[in-house]
């Protein structure tokens, strides 16, 4: 995604910030990564370097972008409610697995007589990854899998909301992944996919609740 020079309708600074979001969004900017110069960005858009520098002011009040004194500005989230997050450390991690568990229950009661082609997959990718000892590869599918409990709900919204804290549920996915991975994680993973399976709704909502208590009964293990 490239910069274009702004038209001269909506006040200069919202619309070049809303181009400066939407390299965010794209991923053109990614997050954890130092952005250009004020003075190169300014040259790109054609504009003055004080508009360049309000609109990233802008995006840094909503937690989307990080100026760092004396080295520049970086990514910190692709959106307000993860950058807010981030920012004002509102994200520990029992509270985001805590999120985790409501949404998914949600999804999980919802999903109950869904194809589950796609955690079948998830589950097998995730196995293999953890077989060969690839860590990254088992997070990827470990993320994947919790996403797919989501879209098998077939609930639009609930899938939005997942996605505008992916950010920080993924990191907890990350934070979270005991390796080799602790058997009643393992079996708690199946349990949900094989409630969901069986469209048994309340077995799909205890299985999401037990597979995070499991999840937090590993890390205590880990930490002893």
């Amino acid at each position: 995604m490239s910069l274009r020079s702004p038209v001269r309708q909506a006040p200069l600074v919202m619309q070049v910030a809303e181009q400066f979001r939407g390299l965010v969004e794209s991923g053109a900017w990614a997050v954890g990564e130092k952005i250009p110069g004020e003075v190169q960005l300014a040259g790109q858009l054609g504009v003055s370097r004080g508009t360049v520098r309000e609109a990233l002011r802008a995006l840094s009040l909503t937690g989307i972008l990080e100026p760092r004194v004396g080295d520049g500005t970086y990514v910190r989230a692709t959106n307000e409610i993860t950058g807010v997050l981030v920012r004002d450390d509102l994200s520990p991690l029992t509270a985001v697995l805590d999120v985790r568990a409501g949404l998914e229950a949600a999804a999980a009661r919802l999903a109950a007589g869904a194809d589950v082609a796609a955690l079948d997959a998830a589950l097998a990718a995730r196995a293999r990854a953890h077989d060969i000892g690839d860590r990254a590869g088992y997070v990827e599918a470990d993320a994947a899998f919790h996403r797919g409990v989501i879209r098998a709900s077939g609930n639009p919204l609930l899938l939005r909301l997942y996605d505008a804290v992916a950010e920080v549920i993924n990191q907890s996915i990350v934070d979270t992944a005991i390796f080799p991975e602790d058997p009643v994680v393992r079996d708690s993973h199946a349990a949900l996919r094989d409630a969901i399976r069986d469209g048994d709704r309340e077995a799909a909502v205890s299985a999401s609740y037990g597979l995070i208590e499991s999840v937090k009964t590993a890390m205590e293990k880990e930490n002893q």
